[in-house]
């Protein structure tokens, strides 16, 4: 179980602790989306395995950069966006490895757009969800 974040003296938030929350949330998501060892290291901007694979067991008082924060914000804010347009969740979990005639897919999944390991992928599939949303 996730515990929840602290405060230290100075009104900031520890960083071990948000790492660790984020991680729990990523891997997660990464398992509902039926996402592999691969799959997961790009969507994390592809650390060393050794780091990876620490993360992926320990989990705990990871310090992680802004890079992969913000990473697992738009994989966090992806996943929260399907399950509001897709009350389904099997439908929503599934719809990242389905084929897409979005413009933005070109009959490719979501999953193959975020696969190009760039920030700006994640976030490309995360603006098309939102204007979907409306």
């Amino acid at each position: 179980m996730v515990q929840p974040l602290t405060l230290h003296r100075a009104g900031r938030i520890d960083t071990g602790e948000l790492g660790a929350a984020a991680l729990q949330a990523f891997f997660s998501i990464a398992a509902r989306w039926g996402l592999g060892t691969d799959d997961e290291r790009i969507l994390l901007g592809n650390p060393p395995r050794s780091t990876f694979f620490k993360w992926k067991k320990e989990r705990a008082a990871a310090r992680l950069s802004n890079d992969v924060l913000e990473r697992i914000s738009y994989v966090m804010g992806i996943y929260k966006a399907l399950h509001i347009l897709l009350p389904d969740a099997a439908a929503a979990d599934e719809w990242p490895k389905k084929p897409n005639a979005a413009s933005l897919f070109n009959g490719h999944s979501a999953l193959e757009t975020m696969r190009g390991g760039r920030v700006v992928d994640l976030a490309d599939v995360r603006r098309y969800l939102d204007a979907e949303r409306g």
